[in-house]
């Protein structure tokens, strides 16, 4: 993916609240919560972000089982993948139907999951097994306005982002783990900044919100599976 490098890179906490609320009525159920708000800038007002939040068990802290069985899919519809962001164990395998009355060649050359489906008609599907943890941008080879991510993990511990940007996980083993966040229109060094150590107990943990400066709607762009610039003008058979 081609993100603009000029972007400002700054980041700050307006908030770091570090609030324990009321203990559990049972000491033998520790169960804690995290909450966090990312306020995007450059973004369409109410206008929400795709983003993620995981947590990765820090040494001392047990690793949670998290099974790669289970259904996965990115359908090709009109011209988009549904969903546009999907969170799946390691291991799982996604399913990438087409039902649009077209061809497409859905591919993936970034970090995460690298291949390359080549072109397949309509009423047909093609899967994919995410072998490895790691971010996996998708497109189309054919159709440049078609993307979707799906983020491989190695942890149960994780939220998507809701409508209003903010993210309440709950249900989490008390311990010591280490926070990670993906935010589309965010570059790679600024998200790996933002990762950092938290401290769950049997309360909640809330970390305010976080500023963050994404790529306005509309300006981050990326090349086919040649890396080269797409064509404004197809004349192949396959793409409408």
């Amino acid at each position: 993916m081609i993100i603009n490098r000029h972007i400002a890179v700054w980041i700050f906490w307006s908030v770091v609240t570090v609030g324990v609320a009321a203990q559990t009525s049972s000491a033998a159920t520790s169960l804690g919560e995290l909450r966090l708000r990312v306020n995007p800038l450059h973004s369409i007002q109410h206008r929400t972000v795709p983003a993620v939040v995981w947590l990765e068990p820090a040494a001392g802290t047990p690793p949670l089982e998290f099974s790669p069985h289970g259904h996965y899919s990115l359908l090709q519809k009109n011209r988009m993948f549904t969903p546009h962001l999907q969170v799946i164990p390691v291991g799982a395998a996604v399913q990438f139907p087409n039902a649009d009355p077209f061809f497409h060649n859905v591919f993936s050359l970034y970090d995460g999951k690298r291949f390359d489906l080549g072109l397949y008609e309509a009423g047909s599907s093609r899967s994919v097994t995410f072998s490895r943890e790691g971010i996996s941008y998708i497109f189309c080879n054919i159709h440049p306005e078609m993307s979707a991510v799906v983020l491989a993990l190695s942890t149960p511990l994780y939220v998507i982002a809701d409508t209003n940007n903010s993210f309440v996980l709950r249900n989490i083993p008390a311990g010591r783990y280490t926070m990670h966040l993906w935010i589309e229109g965010v570059s790679q060094p600024l998200l790996d900044s933002m990762s950092h150590l938290v401290q769950i107990t049997s309360g909640a943990l809330d970390l305010g919100s976080i500023a963050i400066p994404t790529m306005p709607a509309g300006t981050v762009s990326h090349t086919n599976k040649f890396g080269n610039v797409y064509d404004q003008n197809p004349k192949s058979p396959y793409d409408r």
